[in-house]
Parts: structure tokens; sequence; C-alpha cells
């Protein structure tokens, strides 16, 4: 995985065995063509950020994730479900700041939505 355009720093506040949900706001980068939903669900890995060569300009962070589903699940239907959204009529606001951390109901209320039963944390 990569977040926030390949910095490290956010990728060192997780630990293996962490659940991970990405969210895609539309379908293409920087596009006006909506997906408003979870695309990507998995389980950090074991191992330390490492850095990928992808240009001279452009050497992101990355961590290893073991992904569970690729299935779509909109966010519209979980709105007054999740503990981050619920109530609030601005709750896109949080997403657009990348990772942050989201409760063991959401990440289960997500999975459950993908079609995915998350293994028992250990």
């Amino acid at each position: 995985m990569q977040v926030s355009h390949g910095k490290l720093a956010p990728l060192k506040r997780i630990a293996p065995g962490d659940r991970v949900a990405f969210y895609a706001p539309t379908v293409t980068l920087g596009g006006k063509d909506k997906c408003q939903s979870f695309i990507l669900l998995g389980i950090v890995q074991d191992g330390d950020p490492y850095q990928v060569t992808i240009s001279a300009d452009f050497q992101p962070f990355r961590r290893n994730v073991e992904w569970l589903s690729r299935t779509e699940a909109p966010i519209a239907a979980l709105l007054d479900q999740l503990d981050f959204t619920a109530g609030r009529h601005n709750w896109g606001y949080q997403l657009r700041f990348g990772l942050f951390a989201i409760s063991d109901h959401d990440t289960d209320l997500i999975a459950k939505a993908m079609g995915v039963k998350l293994p028992d944390r250990s």
C-alpha cells in the first residue's frame, strides 16, 4: 500500500495486523467521475515500510498488505452506521487527509459490505 503521495510517516503509524480500508472518491485521480466507495480491504503484513523507484523524481514508500477484497462497497449505504460519518453532513472532509484510524466497528461494517469475513485478531 502507498498513502499520502508516498510519504513515510503515515506508514510508520501502522503495524502488522492492522486492518486497512481504501476509499475512492472518484474513478480517476483528480476526476469528477464519482466512485464514493471503499475499494480495497486488507491486513498489513510483517515488515517495515520500504521505498520503491517509480522515476528519478518519485520514490514513494510502501507497506505490504494482504488484500482480502477488491469488491466495491458504496459509502452512501453506510453513512448512518459508520462511527466516523454518522450524523455528519460533511462526512467526506476527514477522508481528504489520507490515512486515519477508524473503529473496529467501522472496519467490520466495511468488511461486511464488501462480502468479507475478517479473521479474528490475534
